[in-house]
């Protein structure tokens, strides 16, 4: 699986770092972090969310979406419904947005978009061969 992750990691650099030096230090990072093992973590951390996706109980498969489609439910009550309402409703509910929800919010989001990348450079890549 490391493999997997240090070849999509590669065509991500690839496709987003347009100068060839910096392109070539970032491999050479990424390929360093290989040697010191210190993808096994994220290796860790990907099998588990692959192992419950995959699952046959609708709750272990589920649990990261419905957490995320909540904190996204608070931002638009906040950012979108609130404003509008309390033109109206003069005790309009607000939900509090604590900072660890924003970090949250953020990792979700990052993971999903950079997961999805990986996975369709993986298959890309793949093809190829």
């Amino acid at each position: 699986m490391i493999g997997s992750v240090v070849t999509a990691g590669l065509g991500i650099i690839d496709k987003l770092i347009p100068d060839p030096e910096e392109k070539a230090k970032a491999k050479a990072k990424l390929l360093e972090l290989q040697q010191a093992g210190e993808l096994k973590e994220l290796e860790a951390s990907m099998s588990v969310i692959t192992a419950e996706a995959k699952s046959e109980h609708w709750l272990t498969s589920a649990w990261r979406p419905i957490t995320m489609l909540t904190f996204v439910a608070i931002v638009a009550n906040n950012f979108i419904l609130y404003p509008y309402l309390s033109l109206f409703w003069e005790s309009a509910p607000v939900l509090d947005t604590p900072d660890q929800l924003w970090n949250l919010l953020q990792i979700g989001i990052g993971g999903y978009v950079v997961g999805r990348s990986g996975e369709k450079i993986a298959k890309e890549f793949n093809k190829k061969d």
